[in-house]
């Protein structure tokens, strides 16, 4: 008999964010092998700069070969290293967060707790914060991974925080206040509101208001802000990236409680394209949560290997800086690319700033306002035009009829490929209606595609119901 947790189907696997994960796996496309295969759209990933870094370790192999001087560090690497980290790699890393934020904002190497990845960090995190069944509210639409990295395993409950096509998506008071209270309705203890600054899946950034807001609704409430900063190095367009903790300095907050009620959560993952690498942390300026956390970091350390690696690379400024500037100007450019093809598919993009995907409005090729059309939809764009994108409800939209398409995990040509399929199912779906096609026509007769059983057999929404 295995245990509870084992046996039940808690981890999230049933969201179409990660079913449409699976049926990619099983054809996935190639441009020689498998032409016709389905696209990896739902894969938040930054390939456009593996050039910088490559040509970095050509220039620097003493890093890559693991030596010091001509001399081997492998034994000095290989043997125990406690859970504390490698000193110089802490301190490079608290200074590209701060070169990151324009170096409004200094960190403390000693309030740095390393994780193997953002995914341990944030669940390190509810467990220092939360008890089993306490809640913690987000701001929606928010990554779908979070119903399995904040729930699965710790037990926290999420409550939404419903924001709104029609100012963006903004958090305001109101929606804090209404989430707040659907938490106490449901006779939940709330635990704090965890936010991802800038925001996967809507690649914006939170303003000086929103976050201003969510301070005072922090201070009133006597509750924790985490903030997931993983995409900042990510920001490429007005307006500018600003951190949770630069809001706070710059109201003077240092000296109250909050000051220990609010944690950040960062990643390599993203801002250098290494999330094979398994590089994450926990920035606090609680004593306790450090110490607790550092406890915990134990079950997901990162190698020292590479640690020792990437210490080398971020204490070269001069890459890091190229690295930022050059990155983000090929983000921009990939995403005006992307822009550009859907609307010419007459598709239209919340406007963003940041981040590696956009948060796309199709809510008029849906046959209904409602997230049965939105699935039913969703099912086209995979099995008929190709293409692993995730659904609104996945990230627990209220609306549907938004999805979230990545862009820099594929070469040029490939996102050229995508957008021509796309554009021809949104034509199809447009032609159906204006009754322009036959009846045997395949964009919309009445036969059935084979499709896989897990697909047929998906209910007709994704997300919760609202709490």
């Amino acid at each position: 008999m295995l245990s509870r947790k084992a046996r039940l189907d808690a981890h999230g696997e049933d969201s179409s964010y990660f079913l449409g994960w699976k049926e990619y796996e099983k054809n996935a496309y190639d441009d020689v092998q498998n032409p016709t295969g389905i696209i990896q759209m739902g894969l938040a990933e930054n390939q456009l700069s593996f050039d910088l870094l490559e040509s970095w370790l050509a220039s620097n192999q003493d890093a890559a070969r693991l030596t010091k001087n001509g001399e081997s560090v492998f034994r000095e690497l290989a043997l125990f290293q406690d859970y504390h980290g490698l000193p110089d790699f802490k301190n490079e890393l608290v200074e590209f967060m701060a070169e990151i934020r324009g170096n409004k904002v200094n960190f403390d190497p000693r309030k740095l707790v390393l994780m193997a990845g953002a995914t341990s960090a944030n669940e390190t995190l509810m467990f220092c914060i939360a008890e089993s069944g306490d809640a913690f509210l987000l701001p929606t639409p928010y990554y779908p991974g979070f119903d399995r990295d904040l729930k699965w395993r710790t037990g926290v409950e999420l409550v939404p925080i419903h924001c709104s096509s029609s100012n963006g998506f903004k958090v305001t008071k109101c929606a804090l206040e209404e989430a707040y209270q659907q938490a106490h309705k449901l006779s939940l203890n709330v635990k704090g509101v965890l936010i991802t600054n800038p925001s996967n899946p809507l690649g914006t950034t939170m303003g000086r208001d929103e976050l201003n807001d969510l301070i005072d609704f922090a201070v009133a409430k006597k509750i924790h802000i985490i903030s997931d900063e993983i995409y900042s190095g990510t920001v490429f367009d007005h307006p500018s990236f600003i951190s949770i903790m630069e809001a706070l300095m710059d109201r003077k907050l240092q000296d109250t409680d909050l000051w220990s009620r609010v944690h950040i959560v960062y990643s390599l993952s993203k801002d250098l394209g290494l999330p094979g690498f398994r590089v994450g942390m926990i920035y606090s300026n609680n004593e306790t949560v450090v110490s607790a956390a550092t406890k915990m970091s134990s079950f997901g350390l990162i190698s020292s290997q590479t640690q020792y690696l990437l210490s080398k690379i971020l204490s070269d400024k001069k890459f890091t800086r190229n690295y930022l500037k050059e990155n983000r100007k090929r983000l921009k450019t990939r995403r005006e690319m992307i822009v550009a093809a859907l609307r010419n598919a007459g598709i239209g993009c919340l406007k963003s700033n940041a981040g590696l995907f956009c948060w796309v409005d199709m809510r008029h090729l849906l046959s209904s306002n409602t997230f049965d059309a939105e699935m039913e939809l969703w099912k086209k764009i995979l099995r008929e035009a190709g293409l692993n994108i995730s659904p609104g409800a996945s990230c627990h939209c209220s609306e549907p009829g938004w999805f979230r398409i990545c862009f820099a995990n594929m070469s040029e040509d490939t996102l050229n490929l995508s957008m021509q399929r796309i554009k021809a199912l949104a034509e199809r779906i447009q032609q159906c209606r204006r009754g322009r096609v036959t009846h045997q026509d395949s964009g919309c007769n009445s036969r059935r595609r084979s499709f896989s059983k897990w697909v047929l057999n998906l209910c007709s929404y994704d997300r919760e119901p609202d709490r």
